[in-house]
């Protein structure tokens, strides 16, 4: 059997920060954006993965209680966002820094034998980059 990632989700409070931020600072390119009753799906991924897509989205099913639930732990930053590999690690952490982006760790070469950095996306997600 084989098996290989086809989406993943990222919960966001504002789908266009999101937008913005994943588009024009992380450089993926968009590649569907649906809205319906106040909720977006905005759909990105990276040119060299066509197979793999990143769903930004406001869009949370449950109850209001687990709508409250979530939108907490997104605004304190409570959820782990997606964790990407790049050949030039400190270009992308430049280009977060540079965009007003919340570094949370700096380029550091880890204990387990790889370099990457962390910031926060603008919903407060965490989001990991490793040099490839």
């Amino acid at each position: 059997m084989d098996i290989t990632l086809s989406s993943c989700f990222v919960i966001v409070n504002d789908p266009d920060s999101a937008l913005a931020f994943y588009r024009d600072t992380l450089g993926l390119e968009l590649r569907n954006d649906v809205a319906r009753e106040g909720f977006r799906w905005i759909t990105v991924g990276a040119k060299s993965q066509p197979a793999v897509s990143i769903v930004l989205t406001n869009y949370i099913q449950g109850s209001p209680a687990d709508l409250d639930t979530v939108a907490g732990l997104v605004a304190k930053g409570g959820l782990y966002g997606p964790h990407f590999a790049a050949d030039d690690l400190d270009a992308v952490f430049a280009a977060v820094r540079d965009a007003g982006g919340e570094v949370v760790q700096e380029p550091t070469s880890q204990p387990w034998g790889v370099r990457d950095a962390a910031f926060r996306d603008r919903s407060g997600n965490l989001v990991r980059v490793n040099q490839a």
